[in-house]
């Protein structure tokens, strides 16, 4: 794929959004000089809404006026029915959460009458979704495989074959594609991107960052 890919310790690529859903658009070149946070996550997440987006907002709270800021991204790499501009749009104009979002928070008595209990502060964008064309190239599997098993290539051969069909049939599988999760190649929601005040890609983890804000402090003070 011709999009330039991210690199921990390089300039980060752009967000590729289609709409920004609450707030201005903005990207990291327009965010020199501060530190950004951005928390990529699917409405149709539950450990989005039961952890990480609660953490962003507290992040977004704390550290806001010393020079961070916040972002969400909304993708899409499974459920396309329901990770949905749309239903973002539900989330940021009535705090609505749909599937098992809203399945898993009512089961925990974490909505109020069917609702979110708090609005996410930060800007909001959905992630630039297309329909894929064409055949899955070799480097689209070997992409995938090696961003997840770093040590594939030292694996049996019968091994990596198996594994190369497997990824076949998953990524023919998928609809869309999912432009800043490719670009960023994450492994699934909730993600965290962290850039650097010289917009530097300095983090891209999924699911649990125990150090994030020991690690974005940090950067805050450079």
């Amino acid at each position: 794929m011709a999009d330039k890919r991210a690199q921990i310790g390089q300039q980060a690529p752009l967000l590729a959004v289609s709409e920004w859903v609450q707030g201005a658009p903005v990207n990291f070149d327009q965010l020199l000089g501060r530190v950004v946070l951005v928390e990529v996550f699917q409405v149709n997440c539950p450990g989005c809404f039961f952890y990480a987006l609660p953490a962003a907002i507290e992040l977004h709270r704390k550290y806001t006026d010393a020079g961070l800021t916040v972002l969400g991204v909304a993708t899409a790499f499974e459920d396309f029915d329901k990770n949905t501009l749309e239903n973002l749009r539900r989330l940021v104009g009535h705090n609505e959460v749909i599937g098992e979002t809203f399945n898993a928070l009512s089961q925990h008595g974490q909505l109020v009458q069917g609702h979110l209990p708090y609005r996410i502060p930060f800007p909001l964008a959905m992630d630039q979704l297309s329909e894929r064309q064409g055949e899955i190239s070799g480097d689209d599997i070997l992409g995938f495989i090696h961003g997840r098993l770093p040590n594939f290539g030292q694996q049996p051969e019968a091994y990596r074959q198996q594994v190369i069909q497997q990824v076949r049939g998953y990524l023919e599988s998928l609809r869309y594609r999912a432009e800043t999760f490719e670009r960023f190649e994450l492994k699934g929601t909730p993600s965290q991107i962290l850039v650097d005040k010289l917009g530097v890609l300095r983090a891209s983890e999924f699911g649990a960052f125990p150090d994030l804000e020991s690690r974005l402090v940090a950067l805050l003070q450079a």
